[in-house]
């Protein structure tokens, strides 16, 4: 996520400080992205007027608990999986809101959903849409939505990339080299969902452009259906949901 707001000029290299405890980790983020990297989470409290808290799950409550005395009053952003606002809200009197992202981000690509907390302004809200509309698309969810778009946009690239893997290891199977059938399914996948977000049409209909009666298409969908391709994809994003509402209890 640095990377895009750096890359989109959301905000520049003296702008934004993290901390990272692991000495080789924060020399290595340092030294890709130019930023201020600190060992203690405390001193980018203090300095920061948003605050993002980028940590496993696991760690979010303590690291709130362990700053909270200087987090409240701020805009705190969660980037984290299955961490509800009240839980956080429970620890620290800041305005906090979740967001989830993906790894497209990097290259202003991402997929984003904002959900406000109990204390999040109007301003809040439209502050971190447009931060994130910078480097992507972004929307407003409620917290409710949250696990979903957890399974669908923070965990949906690696069910796209698998896509692409399967195409390409199918036309690898009729012959075809490795780079070349990689290089043709990640532009294919590249082109189609670019005339998706482009064209206003549903995917049903853009779908029913490419496809002739008894032609090549007709015999590959046919082959998917009987698969059960598409219910494939769909357990995964429920499996993936499923997962992140059992995080949020345990």
């Amino acid at each position: 996520m640095i990377r895009g707001l750096l890359l989109s000029k959301v905000f520049g290299r003296d702008e934004i400080i993290a901390s990272q405890p692991v000495p080789e980790l924060a020399e290595e983020l340092r030294r890709d992205t130019g930023i201020t990297v600190v060992a203690g989470n405390a001193e980018v409290v203090r300095a920061g007027a948003i605050i993002f808290i980028g940590v496993k799950p696991g760690v979010v409550l303590p690291v709130i608990e362990e700053t909270a005395g200087d987090l409240n009053g701020k805009l705190v952003v969660s980037l984290a999986a299955g961490i509800r606002l009240e839980a956080m809200e429970a620890k620290a009197s800041a305005r906090f809101m979740r967001v989830m992202t993906n790894t497209p981000s990097a290259i202003g690509r991402g997929a984003t959903a904002v959900a406000p907390g109990s204390r999040s302004t109007r301003e809040d809200v439209s502050r971190v849409l447009e931060m994130f509309n910078r480097i992507g698309a972004a929307v407003e969810a409620e917290e409710r939505h949250i696990d979903a778009v957890t399974a669908l946009a923070g965990s949906g690239p690696a069910f796209v990339y698998t896509v692409i893997e399967a195409l390409a290891r199918g036309a690898e199977a009729e012959g075809m080299p490795h780079d070349v059938a990689l290089t043709l399914a990640t532009q294919t996948a590249l082109g189609a969902a670019q005339l998706a977000a482009e064209s206003g049409a549903s995917p049903d209909e853009l779908r029913r452009m490419v496809i002739t009666p008894g032609g090549t298409t007709a015999a590959g969908l046919a082959a998917m259906e009987k698969l059960k391709t598409s219910e494939g994809l769909m357990a995964a994003v429920q499996a993936a949901a499923a997962r992140g509402r059992e995080m949020a209890t345990s």
